[in-house]
């Protein structure tokens, strides 16, 4: 495996400078741009929702990566898909048919992604791994940006790819959550294709240019 991809976190980029934060995103090479819905009830923080989701798509080229951490995401689906959302990723812990979840995503034309929580095992992901089109492993516990990487979630990424191997999957397989120059490396090493970043693409000393850059770097 050589093929990785880079997606820079919107909610850690400057919001009062957000089409020119896309713009540099998108010109530093970025491969997604990842979206962090957040409810304020599955988890603490309340961030964005779909009206930003398509303002977002009106000035990139780059397909949106929608991870939907909300109670109820079925019932917002399709607005998120209208809203020109390319991946939907929604959490096992709020699907409780979460079969026809992932079906209904593909219905709407978008690409199904699956995650669950650092303390969901990931045998909870069995019943969906042979359908799904992604799986996103949280690295740390989610709800707010700049959390430290939990090292532990390394060994939950190998389980994950193994299974992923062994049905022969072409899943992507994402990870998210501390993720810098430094523990990149650790999760691309157990098979992790897709790195969702925050703070080390926005919050670089130089620029988001240069954050994208030490990522890709750092298995180079």
């Amino acid at each position: 495996m050589n093929k990785f991809l880079i997606a820079p976190s919107i909610i850690a980029s400057d919001f009062t400078r957000l089409a020119d934060e896309i713009a540099a995103t998108e010109s530093a090479g970025a491969d997604w741009l990842h979206m962090d819905v957040m409810d304020g009830h599955f988890v603490p923080t309340i961030t964005i929702g779909p009206l930003f989701v398509e303002a977002c798509k009106r000035v990139t080229k780059l397909p949106l990566d929608v991870h939907l951490m909300i109670s109820n995401p079925d019932q917002y689906l399709e607005v998120f898909a209208k809203a020109c959302a390319n991946n939907i990723t929604v959490h096992v812990e709020t699907c409780p048919n979460l079969l026809e979840t992932i079906a209904k995503i593909k219905s709407l034309g978008c690409k199904a992604g699956v995650t669950l929580n650092p303390l969901t095992p990931a045998s909870a992901l069995d019943e969906v791994l042979p359908i799904v089109d992604l799986v996103l492993v949280m690295s740390v516990t989610p709800g707010y940006s700049g959390q430290v990487f939990m090292p532990e979630m390394i060994g939950k990424v190998e389980e994950i790819r193994n299974k992923l191997n062994a049905l022969r999957s072409q899943a992507w397989l994402e990870v998210d959550g501390g993720i810098t120059a430094d523990t990149l490396p650790l999760m691309y090493k157990v098979g992790a294709n897709v790195f969702v970043a925050g703070n080390a693409a926005f919050k670089h000393p130089q620029g988001v240019a240069g954050g994208v850059r030490a990522l890709r770097e750092s298995v180079a």
